[in-house]
């Protein structure tokens, strides 16, 4: 993970052989103006922060990366979203994509696994907001839809494919993803439903649960992330390993946590800030 110096302390660059004209980022709690418990760059309007303070915290952001972030309503689904120049914030989908330079694709997250996506040519980008609903498949998108298997990756890939090789056979290789960080694989625990999700798609997925109790297993979210890209045929896949470095849980100061941050204020919601996992044209 590195950085650049002309944005806080923290904020995390993609380390990914990207083409020149494609940027990344991913915030952290640095570099904003927000009040405990949202401290300090908070991106998420509806966690019960200041109005005041996640506007102003958005317009650094876009300074910062000049360009245009979009901000989407994230609904753990499968909606896709094509970014144009005059899109709205706020529309209904957990990925979005664009051919368009200087619009961010947006992703906000707090324990949620973020995937940026580019073309080797760098005429596409995309971003996906991938928590273990998302991911799986199966959840009802905004639209009531949703597909068991055909989860929020399958569905950015369909689109950001149909845009990258109109005219020609996709080529998954062509393709570059990068992970941000997410909870890590020791402290997610989920029940016997989510592992019976993802091993009825994918048998080879119940490896990447380790039991912890009775009906209790630890999820490594990022590595069945993987094991899906690799069944579209995405092989060129950075970031996030699984590592303790990428766990939002075990690292308070320096990325939110709803999971976290819901026992340590004691309200059970998850009183937490979101961060952002951006990728634009320039």
């Amino acid at each position: 993970m590195s950085g650049q110096s002309a944005w806080p302390p923290g904020w995390l660059v993609p380390d990914w052989p990207a083409p020149a004209g494609v940027r990344g980022v991913f915030t952290t709690r640095a570099g904003g103006v927000s009040r405990p418990p949202f401290d300090s760059m908070n991106l998420g309007s509806h966690v019960g922060d200041q109005p005041e303070a996640v506007a102003a915290n958005r317009a650094r952001l876009q300074q910062a990366i000049g360009a245009q972030a979009i901000f989407l309503n994230q609904v753990h689904g499968c909606e896709v979203q094509i970014l144009q120049t005059g899109t709205p914030d706020g529309l209904a989908a957990d990925a979005c994509l664009t051919t368009q330079r200087q619009l961010a694709c947006t992703i906000m997250v707090a324990d949620c696994l973020s995937v940026l996506l580019t073309t080797r040519d760098g005429r596409v980008v995309a971003a996906a907001h991938a928590g273990w609903r998302g991911l799986a498949g199966g959840a009802e998108s905004a639209d009531g839809g949703g597909v068991g298997g055909q989860g929020v990756l399958e569905a950015v890939y369909a689109s950001f494919s149909a845009l990258a090789h109109a005219g020609r056979s996709p080529s998954a290789i062509e393709t570059i993803a990068w992970l941000g960080p997410c909870i890590g694989p020791g402290a997610f625990e989920v029940g016997e439903e989510v592992r019976a999700t993802f091993a009825s798609v994918q048998p080879e997925a119940v490896r990447f649960f380790v039991p912890a109790g009775p009906g209790k297993y630890l999820a490594d979210l990022p590595a069945l992330a993987r094991l899906r890209l690799r069944a579209l045929g995405v092989t060129q896949v950075y970031g996030n390993d699984g590592s303790a470095a990428w766990c939002t849980a075990s690292q308070m100061s320096r990325f939110f946590s709803h999971r976290r941050d819901a026992g340590v204020f004691g309200n059970g919601f998850g009183t937490t800030g979101r961060m952002a996992a951006c990728i634009w044209r320039v």
